[in-house]
């Protein structure tokens, strides 16, 4: 078996709304997805059973880790454990909300897929992602999509190739601890509005996220870096997931890197500078499209 390697990018939620809390836990929402060409690295080769390395020694190298759990579930779908070892390389920030673990766990669904000769079917495999977390099956196919249900209805959206600066300010926050500390009756009120449809001339327009209200009033260092990204000239500013990254809007790739070198000058943390990914790109035509500032 060849050596595979595949990119996992990373994501932004342009457009966040909850609707109701399920029985079952989980939230009924309704979101904007768009993929970014900051990406994570799987490489897979032959191995005598399923091994899995990171360069963090942090990361899990378990069943905590998505990677490890999307293998052994791609291995009971097919009755074929696979025997591979994986080397995971992280360049998205951990729990971050830009969806790093769960790309990297639909890679891994579809690189074992491609190396066992394709048994599982595109519905099939959305089936193992979504029993794997809300935002897995996203990554299954490239560019924007809008998500209802729990996020894994999906439909895809045609969007301009935006330019982000992303910030992160360094601490993780639990995707879990924003979801039980909303407040549903409080955004029946105030919450974000539907709009009627996503003007990809006019983001500024629609961009929001529910998830604002908790992070922001438990860290309202955030909402400081919402509004150095708008002094920067960001065409629409908002915070991705549950955070706590925040990210900046663009239309030129120039704009978005002067604003982060300005941006650098007085933010300490993690800075990034990526495109969001349009339907339908080969991974040879963006891998190289995003920059650490």
């Amino acid at each position: 078996m060849p050596e595979v390697r595949r990119l996992c990018p990373a994501k932004v939620n342009l457009y966040l709304k909850v609707l109701a809390r399920r029985e079952d836990g989980y939230h009924e929402l309704v979101t904007v997805m768009q993929p970014l060409t900051l990406a994570d690295e799987l490489w897979l080769t032959p191995g005598p059973g399923l091994t899995l390395e990171c360069q963090y020694p942090e990361v899990p190298s378990g069943a905590q880790n998505l990677v490890w759990r999307a293998a052994q579930k791609f291995g009971v779908a097919t009755g074929h454990q696979p025997r591979v070892h994986i080397r995971l390389v992280k360049n998205i920030p951990v729990a971050a909300g830009l969806g790093g673990g769960s790309s990297d766990a639909a890679g891994t669904l579809m690189a074992l897929n491609e190396l066992a000769g394709t048994p599982l079917a595109l519905p099939r495999l959305h089936e193992l992602a979504a029993e794997l977390g809300a935002d897995v099956p996203f990554f299954l196919r490239p560019g924007p999509a809008e998500g209802r249900g729990i996020g894994t209805i999906l439909s895809p959206l045609d969007l301009p190739p935006y330019w982000y600066v992303l910030l992160n300010p360094g601490f993780a926050i639990s995707t879990a601890w924003v979801y039980g500390n909303l407040d549903l009756k409080a955004l029946d009120a105030a919450g974000a509005p539907l709009p009627p449809a996503w003007d990809g001339d006019h983001p500024e327009n629609w961009v929001a996220n529910d998830l604002e209200t908790v992070t922001f009033r438990r860290y309202p260092e955030l909402r400081e870096l919402l509004a150095a990204l708008s002094r920067a000239g960001a065409r629409a500013q908002g915070m991705s997931g549950s955070g706590p990254t925040m990210f900046g809007l663009f239309q030129e790739a120039e704009a978005a890197k002067n604003a982060a070198r300005q941006l650098r000058q007085q933010f300490s943390g993690w800075l990034a500078v990526a495109r969001g990914l349009t339907r339908a790109e080969g991974e040879a035509g963006w891998e190289n499209q995003a920059w650490m500032v």
